[in-house]
């Protein structure tokens, strides 16, 4: 669930492994659904600063992956202020595919939508995807407003603006863009292409989003999200998936 290997969990846990990093511990303490005392707590007995204000929160409180969990018939993940994803039920592996295969530096819907090499299964024409990359560099530069000495979110926008010429483009010309709830076209390699609802959840205090695709009862979406739910969760597994691969 950390997305570290048991090998150097045991090595942590023996006091013979090197000092964790930051990222590392964070992922912990999503894993063990530690709240913000006990994140915190974590942070100084490993000998690190907890995350300071000022910075993109990146855990994902108890009661939000509780909320996943009930969410057994919905494709539901948690996105952070600059659309790192945080967590995610089987629901949403089963439809977008296995969101674990993508190292933790590059598991970030932005990023892959600029730089990735395997290609989405959201299913767009040219005038929606330019929309939605305007969009995405739009949200983007407010986040970088309200987190202006965020590092990770620093380092992000650089290696977007070094690595897409699309996003440097977008960037200088300073788009401005408002997500609104929509429906969204999944082409999924075994059911199909679905047509499904997609809500934007907002957690205000921890500036997260969480995102929901939902069907219609009775219509072909809600029968093949009900195939998924059988089929799917199987393939992937039980539970949520919450976060990084070492």
């Amino acid at each position: 669930m950390a997305g570290v290997s048991v090998d150097y969990v045991v090595r942590l846990e023996q006091g013979r492994g090197p000092r964790p990093s930051t990222a590392v511990l964070a992922a912990l303490a999503r894993a063990l659904r530690l709240g913000d005392e006990e994140r915190d707590l974590l942070f100084h007995f490993a000998g690190a600063a907890p995350p300071q204000a000022g910075r993109i929160p990146m855990v994902v409180r108890p009661s939000v992956l509780r909320l996943l969990d009930r969410m057994v018939d919905l494709p539901a993940l948690v996105l952070s202020a600059k659309a790192d994803v945080l967590a995610w039920n089987s629901m949403a592996a089963a439809l977008l595919g296995d969101l674990s295969v993508w190292p933790p530096a590059q598991r970030n819907i932005i990023w892959q939508r600029f730089l990735g090499a395997e290609p989405s299964r959201v299913a767009m024409n040219p005038a929606e995807a330019e929309a939605a990359a305007a969009f995405s560099v739009g949200s983007l530069r407010a986040t970088k407003a309200r987190y202006p000495d965020d590092p990770a979110l620093s380092r992000l926008i650089t290696e977007l603006r070094s690595g897409s010429a699309h996003f440097e483009k977008l960037w200088r010309e300073r788009p401005a863009a408002q997500w609104r709830s929509a429906t969204k076209s999944i082409a999924h390699p075994e059911v199909g292409l679905l047509t499904l609802d997609c809500d934007a959840l907002l957690v205000p205090d921890a500036d997260q989003t969480v995102i929901v695709y939902s069907a219609a009862p009775g219509t072909p979406e809600f029968s093949a999200l009900d195939l998924l739910r059988i089929t799917g969760t199987q393939q992937f597994g039980p539970g949520i998936r919450n976060p990084a691969r070492h």
